[in-house]
């Protein structure tokens, strides 16, 4: 990968605030404030214990703060809720783990696929906090296997049911938290989406590994990173390896999603410098997404996948996705670019008009890559309208190389050199321009 110089603005010219060159780890410097499990009764390979976790996190919010430290084996527990100025370190030999018993998640009002509803808590919960931070060389274990045969099995019963008919929790969520930080801890096995953050503002994800398997059981809708209605979002050196998209841009979905309060938009997000191994799509923007602009993705490697870049687009949710750089690029998937409508669970709400959407702004430029198919775009000009895409500098090895430039209004195509392949690696995956919208792939939503 040829090295580029970071980018000093943002697509629409809004400088990039030092912030997000800050790579600053937070760490407890008072031995007084670090509260190892193992020093308040709570120990390793024991039961669930829920119950004495969140008391020591309520005993250490109530007496000014400080950091719960897990180390020294792996503890397991239920839905967990963080307390302002409590944070979390799990050091290289713990485990935090999820409990596989859906009781222990008590119903909340919560945010999940694009609306605010009645569902299962995460793992760990962070809500209307500020300076969280989750640090540390170990692990936050989801325990996901049974919660992913239930699901499969219930899908081989009902091929119509959907992510939240199978009962399953998320590994982490925040929501309305500010100047969160997510560092070096691995996120794995989860039983649903792996980190979701909602309205939160300054998120640093810094070195962290998110996984769960494709096989020989999946993980179903395990997206590594959800980015759910957020402002100033640094992704940055991680790994993901995930059975469903490794960053996916969310923020609500219905006919007059654009208008309800409880949605929003995902500005200023920068994803750079990570490694990809299997998912469905590198960066996801939808399927439950509003408002997506201002978003950089650059110097990355994907060892494989169905999507690099994917807009999913919702008949039945107005959508805009703007502004959007896409910068040196290495790896292989099925196909490059996918840009087709998406029609799973479509559901008008009695709107007897089709909420137009609009793709304007995207630039892709110094890419190296393998697929099956460049250019999966299809122009649907009574749901959407495309605009002012620019391909640049690209060297494209693929077995579909077609272009269909009438898809775009104003198609800027320049350097780009396209190397045609005998054979497809992808199989069971989307492989042309006409070809299905791909719902085969996704568990749910």
């Amino acid at each position: 990968m040829i090295y580029i110089e970071q980018p000093t603005h943002f697509p629409d010219g809004t400088p990039i605030d030092p912030w997000f060159r800050d790579y600053t780890i937070p760490k407890e410097a008072d031995p007084k404030k670090r509260y190892v499990l193992q020093e308040h009764g709570i120990l390793p390979e024991a039961s669930v214990q829920t119950k004495a976790i969140q008391a020591l996190i309520d005993q250490i919010s109530e007496a000014g703060g400080g950091t719960i430290v897990v180390t020294g084996g792996t503890f397991r527990t239920g839905a967990l809720y963080f307390k302002q100025g409590v944070s979390l370190e799990i050091e290289k030999n713990g485990i935090l783990q999820g409990s596989t018993d859906i009781t222990d998640y008590p119903l909340c009002e919560t945010r999940i696929e694009g609306e605010t509803c009645l569902y299962f808590p995460a793992l760990v919960n962070a809500i209307g906090l500020d300076g969280f931070c989750i640090t540390g060389e170990g692990a936050i274990d989801g325990n996901g296997l049974p919660f992913w045969k239930a699901f499969w099995l219930r899908r081989a019963w009902n091929p119509q049911c959907t992510n939240k008919d199978e009962q399953r929790p998320r590994l982490f969520y925040a929501a309305n938290c500010t100047n969160l930080t997510l560092a070096g801890v691995t996120f794995r096995n989860s039983a649903f989406w792996t980190t979701h953050i909602y309205k939160c503002s300054h998120v640093k994800y810094l070195g962290c590994s998110m996984l769960s398997p494709h096989e020989p059981v999946g993980g179903p809708s395990t997206d590594a990173i959800d980015i759910d209605a957020c402002t100033d979002v640094l992704v940055k050196n991680c790994y993901m390896a995930v059975n469903d998209d490794a960053v996916a841009l969310k923020g609500g979905k219905g006919p007059w999603a654009d208008t309800a309060p409880e949605n929003g938009a995902n500005e200023r997000i920068i994803i750079e410098d990570c490694e990809y191994g299997f998912c469905h799509g590198s960066l996801t923007f939808g399927s439950e997404n509003v408002h997506s602009r201002n978003i950089i993705l650059r110097n990355i490697h994907v060892g494989t996948g169905y999507n690099f870049l994917w807009l999913k687009l919702r008949p039945d949710t107005p959508q805009c996705y703007e502004q959007i750089l896409v910068e040196n690029i290495t790896g292989k998937s099925a196909n490059f670019l996918n840009i087709n409508p998406w029609s799973q669970f479509f559901d008008l709400k009695g709107r007897t008009d089709l909420p137009i959407s609009h793709v304007d702004g995207l630039t892709i430029r110094g890419c190296r890559f393998e697929c099956d198919t460049y250019f999966n775009v299809k122009a649907d000009e009574a749901h959407y309208h495309l605009s002012n895409i620019a391909l640049e500098d690209l060297d494209i090895t693929a077995y579909d190389t077609r272009c269909d430039e009438q898809a775009v209004q104003n198609l800027a195509v320049r350097e780009v050199h396209l190397t045609k392949k005998d054979t497809i690696d992808y199989p069971d995956s989307v492989t042309t321009m006409d070809a299905d919208n791909g719902v085969q792939h996704e568990a749910g939503q």
